[in-house]
């Protein structure tokens, strides 16, 4: 395996323990649910990180889901200042 491999192996290793740990220790269940532009934005975020071998494509993925993360965090703001 290549270095990056593990490092891309890495990462997604601590994701998955990050992921478990939220799930199991959340006892709150009412709090904030991910968006479905958050979610799309964190999976064009990821799908970056795996396609980072080509750099255009990688870094264009990545910059799609930042674009999508911001255009999200302003329609959250934009709502809860009608509130």
């Amino acid at each position: 395996m290549e270095t990056s491999q593990i490092y891309i192996l890495i990462f997604l290793v601590a994701l998955a323990i990050i992921a478990i740990i939220i799930f199991f220790v959340r006892k709150d269940k009412k709090g904030d649910r991910l968006s479905r532009l958050g979610g799309l934005s964190l999976m064009f975020v990821l799908a970056g990180i795996l396609f980072s071998g080509n750099r255009l494509i990688g870094y264009s993925l990545i910059g799609i889901g930042v674009l999508l993360a911001v255009i999200d965090i302003v329609k959250r703001i934009k709502s809860t200042k009608k509130k």
